[in-house]
């Protein structure tokens, strides 16, 4: 078979297509699996002589140590607001606070230190309101 056969193929499945006739694979299919699509995608880097991704593990990046996905204390919210307000970058705040970096934009956009639209790591969700800042309308 064909380097570039073989490319339509799997370019095909990984976007939900069957092949041949064309149709689009139910969102039950085993091709509409995320890892299936994934293994589909990393096939096709491997055939076009890319070297294959490697393994998650090894692709994401160290969590800091202690502050990872603990909540925030109302003191440590005070000392990252000072010490933005000081000046300090996200950076520096993620390393002070051993959090990450998406971590410390989106508590300085909770507290309304950062619009939503500086952040420069996605926010995986929509940014709530500070706790003190009143509803609008109740």
């Amino acid at each position: 078979m064909e380097k570039e056969q073989t490319l339509r193929i799997l370019n095909a499945l990984a976007n939900g297509i069957h092949p041949a006739t064309g149709e689009k694979f139910a969102a039950d299919s085993p091709y509409q699996h995320p890892d299936t699509v994934r293994a589909l995608f990393d096939a096709m880097r491997v055939v076009e002589g890319g070297a294959a991704p490697a393994p998650a593990t090894e692709r994401r990046p160290a969590l800091p140590e202690s502050g990872s996905g603990s909540r925030w204390s109302p003191e440590e919210e005070e000392r990252l607001a000072g010490a933005f307000d000081a000046g300090r970058t996200v950076d520096e705040l993620a390393r002070a606070h051993s959090r990450s970096r998406a971590a410390i934009e989106a508590r300085l956009v909770r507290l309304g230190k950062m619009d939503a639209s500086a952040v420069t790591t996605p926010l995986r969700y929509p940014p709530k309101p500070a706790p003190n800042q009143a509803r609008q309308g109740t």
